[in-house]
């Protein structure tokens, strides 16, 4: 509400915005196939991985939202816990996801299973991956056109 109104003549889905949606549409793909693989040749059954693959794309999911947060600012510079609608999503996904991998009902219908705590580690890490791409990429943009409008001057 503090900003001026988007120009009605401007597309919803900017040429940056396609760019983003693009990439981390790559990167959540690496994420989930380079776990699904990893798991699979490291001993885990079919059923593991695809659970862990699944859980990538949830947490990887989960910590975009938080970088979508705004276009260019961190979360901390928002406030983690400033949007308690957010928050309150999120932990839903997170009971949700917890139940996809370990109730049995779920377990039978999606061809799911259990999965350890390693694997969750590794699931957080590529999420957290994801995450830091991203906004290293806001901080990149952020200090390019800081220096470009300086050079203008």
């Amino acid at each position: 509400m503090q900003r001026p109104p988007r120009d009605p003549k401007t597309p919803i889905m900017t040429g940056d915005l396609i760019a983003r949606t693009v990439s981390i549409g790559v990167l959540l793909a690496l994420g989930v196939f380079g776990l699904f693989f990893y798991e699979r040749n490291n001993g885990f059954s079919i059923e593991e991985a695809r659970t862990a693959a699944v859980g990538v794309l949830v947490i990887g999911e989960l910590f975009y939202l938080f970088n979508c947060r705004s276009l260019s600012k961190s979360m901390f510079a928002l406030g983690i816990f400033s949007n308690r609608w957010l928050i309150s999503g999120v932990l839903t996904m997170i009971g949700l996801q917890m139940l996809f991998t370990y109730a049995p009902a779920m377990n039978r219908f999606f061809h799911s299973a259990p999965i350890s705590l390693a694997a969750w580690v590794r699931i957080f890490l590529i999420g957290l991956s994801i995450y830091s791409i991203v906004e290293i990429e806001k901080w990149g943009r952020s200090w390019f056109l800081k220096r470009y409008k300086n050079e203008r001057r």
